[in-house]
């Protein structure tokens, strides 16, 4: 699209009850947007704009500067998409009530089509963070491009994984990209930034209200190939994300959970009710058809290098396993098992998943090689 004609959707973005209907139905009744933002009020009425709505464009249209506004863009460094664009995400275009523009702040690459949601509770358990983790982990290492909403919970775990991973992740967030919310994950929207992108389709200065972000969940699903549940209660959020991904005809994926556990209740719901049962990253390639995309990145063998990393292996598994307990399996002294455990994690080996505990960053699906010399 013309960048001159962008300024006239940034315009009307900025009036509220704007939305994808009207973009459409505005398009519909105008030759350009540009015509219609000068448009006066017997070409608004003749176009079938309600009284309400015509009201207000007439009221706030006049207190708008494009000019500045765009000039706003710019110095926040966000990129505006429509619908007519290119760059625009194929796969959301096919959705029913998609929306009429997109706010970018970092870049979306053509490799992003392959990506896949990870979303959950807000409050997860040390399960739930490991699954997280391991989840998104395992795509991301697979070329698949990881999905969240920027939330506290899952959402931060699965955009840091990605990250960390060496992967691409995407945050769809329910307002302006000028104010992150919540304000904590400030230091990571940084990092989504340099690593993929950050996309509302509200406009800078649109405070993060309730409403919006069921709202949003329907972009979160929409971009993605499938949505997977990690942890949710019976009335969180996510399970908006995986209703809208039923609609949207997306693939929707959940992590068993204890059946005395709250923050399973949902997923196990989901599972109950058709949803796909994943237990690995496998499993969500294998069903979208994915896994020549993984095989395209070779992942590394964990291959211990003394003696120590190979008896720690030995006795580490998915489940997380406090020190002291691999102190007295190994019989090894907890100066050595804890200064080894220290290595193995910043090789990547293993993973702290809570106080002093521990566990295997990935699991293969051959056996260690564990003969050391």
């Amino acid at each position: 699209m013309e960048n001159r004609q962008l300024k006239y959707w940034l315009g009307f973005s900025l009036i509220p009850g704007i939305g994808p209907v009207r973009f459409g139905q505005l398009e519909a009744a105008f030759k350009t947007l540009e015509e219609a933002w000068q448009a006066g009020p017997s070409e608004l009425k003749h176009a079938g704009i309600e009284d309400t709505l015509y009201r207000n464009i007439l009221e706030t249209r006049p207190k708008i500067n494009l000019e500045a506004e765009t000039d706003k863009l710019e110095r926040l460094n966000i990129r505006l998409l429509t619908w007519h664009d290119d760059a625009f995400p194929a796969r959301l275009k096919e959705i029913y009530d998609r929306p009429a523009l997109l706010f970018v702040k970092g870049e979306i690459k053509p490799e992003d089509e392959w990506c896949v949601a990870v979303v959950g509770t807000r409050q997860p358990t040390i399960y739930g963070r490991q699954v997280a983790d391991e989840m998104a982990s395992g795509l991301a290492k697979s070329q698949i491009t990881v999905v969240s909403g920027l939330a506290k919970g899952i959402d931060a775990i699965a955009h840091e994984a990605a990250i960390t991973s060496g992967g691409r992740t995407l945050a769809v967030v329910g307002g302006g990209l000028d104010s992150i919310y919540p304000a904590e994950n400030t230091m990571l929207s940084r990092r989504v930034i340099e690593h993929g992108a950050l996309i509302s389709e509200y406009p800078p200065g649109t405070r993060p209200r309730p409403e919006n972000f069921p709202r949003r969940n329907r972009i979160l699903s929409g971009l993605c190939l499938g949505v997977l549940v990690v942890e949710a209660a019976e009335t969180s959020g996510a399970l908006i994300t995986a209703q809208f991904a039923i609609e949207q005809n997306r693939e929707v994926f959940a992590v068993p959970g204890s059946i005395l556990s709250r923050a399973s209740k949902g997923t196990n719901k989901l599972i109950q009710e058709g949803a796909k049962c994943v237990t690995r990253p496998g499993d969500i390639l294998e069903e979208l058809n994915l896994t020549a995309v993984a095989r395209q990145t070779e992942m590394k063998e964990v291959i211990p290098s003394t003696r120590t990393e190979g008896v720690l292996l030995e006795h580490l598994g998915a489940e997380p396993l406090h020190i002291d307990e691999l102190c007295r399996s190994c019989s090894l002294p907890v100066h050595t098992v804890s200064g080894t455990l220290a290595i193995m994690e910043l090789k990547g080996m293993v993973k702290q998943v809570g106080p002093m505990l521990f566990a295997l960053a990935r699991e293969s699906d051959e056996n260690y090689a564990l003969a050391i010399d």
